[in-house]
């Protein structure tokens, strides 16, 4: 009998076979990290069968179909870890329970963006360069204002993103050369300076411009970010500061309450990444045609937007309102099982077991609710999760819509450092996903006047009738009476 060795000493070949049924061709496909290159699979190909279309380009080799990147694994990562199986979140390793206890927000925002935590001058210079870039150009005040009073505070966040690239020329691809960044990736000390002057810009700013979307919902002045303050301090500050013979402009009482500010810190650690989730991979399919990162920002900030994503968290909010009181809870419980109500921002769909964040937002929960005192809301909260099991949400003191915002600004830094990663020396390769074309084969033009009748009618597949407004009919019937003179 041979030697036994243990498996763990056996060398594996980390490959897989493939036998293409339609051509009776093996194929060896290298594994590596757990992950086969979906690129090999152009390799496999075959005539043409009779089930086949000329659009399915079968002769061009295999595509693989992933709807939704549910299997797919778009970039190489060294950031943020998930193992939703296990409820287990790390940022660069480190366990998101650490973090959020004995860390804060820009000692982890320099740990995402730069890959180790920093020494005390490292923080010291990364946390000066953030703050100083707080202010903003004096033009946003009337940026805002051209916003209608009842403007959606992501709307205008995403607009004010956008809308700071047309100041920084020196950050535009566009204008400075496509490997503005990349050559940064290289080590060029200038580019590297570049780069980190917009990171600090971004980080510094994102603040300001949420408490411009919110002070211009509340028709208030809007605040110069102060100085002496830590990051939440400032935002904080930025939100409520009312003039200046408020007490909070008073110097022995500046600051915004210890509790709520260290609260706030503890949730930005908490929403700082979350691997390539909806708006990181938006950032990332938007930042591969190198454009200015404040439009890649922007373009994340829109995805993050949407009920699915961030703005689950306002969902939710509408959705305790809804419901009122605890004692509606059961009522409200039957007719999700009915399918006559939706259930909003109860777990992840990352996580199988429990978000490993909700039991620090629990904890912190408390901690702010001793010193602002309860919401009714939570109380409406905690019933539906001892219902359904699971919830990590509570309102605070902000307008419900303002909930994104609240994600938005942390979730920055998460996506400037897939970004800064994304820019390898190599340059970047366009971001451009296959598709299954299902539409008509090839067909030839039919002129108007030869149609009969209309090619599709139907619910959806031709434009919808809707309602006008007063002032739109009443020019209708204008025009109609005019067309009527004419002829008389």
């Amino acid at each position: 009998m041979g030697k036994q060795f243990p498996a763990s000493e056996l060398k594996r070949d980390e490959s897989l076979k493939v036998v293409d049924n339609r051509t009776g061709k093996e194929y060896t496909v290298p594994i590596s990290h757990n992950s086969i290159p979906a690129n090999f699979f152009k390799g496999i190909r075959a005539a043409p069968g009779p089930n086949d279309r000329p659009e399915d380009e079968t002769e061009r080799g295999l595509r693989v179909a992933d709807r939704g990147f549910l299997n797919t694994a778009v970039i190489e990562s060294r950031i943020t870890y998930i193992d939703g199986d296990n409820g287990i979140l790390r940022y660069r390793g480190y366990p998101i329970e650490q973090l959020a206890e004995r860390s804060n927000f820009l000692e982890v925002s320099y740990l995402l963006i730069y890959g180790a935590l920093p020494s005390s001058s490292q923080l010291s210079h990364f946390t000066s360069e953030v703050l100083l870039h707080g202010p903003i150009h004096s033009d946003a005040e009337g940026f805002f204002r051209s916003f209608r009073y009842d403007a959606h505070p992501m709307s205008m966040l995403t607009s004010a993103f956008a809308y700071l690239g047309s100041y920084y020329g020196e950050a535009n691809p566009s204008l400075q050369g496509q490997d503005l960044f990349t050559k940064a990736a290289k080590g060029d000390p200038a580019a590297l300076q570049n780069m980190d002057r917009q990171i600090f810009r971004l980080i510094g700013k994102a603040t300001t411009l949420a408490a411009m979307a919110y002070r211009i919902r509340q028709g208030r002045d809007f605040v110069v970010p102060p100085i002496g303050m830590s990051y939440t301090e400032s935002f904080l500050y930025q939100l409520d500061h009312l003039s200046p013979t408020d007490h909070l402009s008073e110097l022995h009482s500046n600051k915004p309450h210890p509790v709520l500010a260290k609260a706030l810190d503890i949730l930005f650690i908490l929403h700082a990444d979350h691997e390539m989730n909806a708006s990181s991979t938006t950032v990332l399919q938007t930042g591969s045609s190198l454009p200015d990162p404040f439009s890649a920002v922007s373009a994340g900030c829109a995805s993050l937007y949407g009920p699915l994503h961030g703005g689950a968290n306002e969902a939710v909010i509408r959705m305790l309102l809804s419901i009122g009181s605890p004692e509606n809870v059961p009522a409200f419980l039957e007719a999700v099982k009915k399918r006559q109500k939706v259930l909003s921002g109860f777990g992840h769909r990352v996580y199988k077991t429990s978000d490993p964040r909700s039991f620090i937002i629990r904890k912190v929960a408390d901690e702010v609710f001793a010193v602002t005192g309860r919401d009714p809301l939570l109380d409406t909260a905690m019933a539906l999760h001892d219902a359904a099991l699971k919830d990590d949400s509570y309102r605070g003191s902000f307008p419900m819509d303002f909930f994104p915002v609240l994600f938005v600004v942390p979730r920055v830094v998460g996506w400037v450092a897939h970004w800064r990663q994304m820019l390898s020396p190599s340059g970047v390769k366009i971001w451009r996903p296959r598709q299954l074309y299902l539409g008509p084969s090839a067909r030839d033009y039919v002129p108007l006047e030869e149609r009969m009748g209309a090619f599709q009618v139907g619910v959806g597949v031709e434009p919808s009738v809707i309602e006008h407004s007063g002032m739109t009919k009443r020019r209708k019937l204008a025009e109609a009476a005019g067309k009527v003179r004419s002829k008389l």
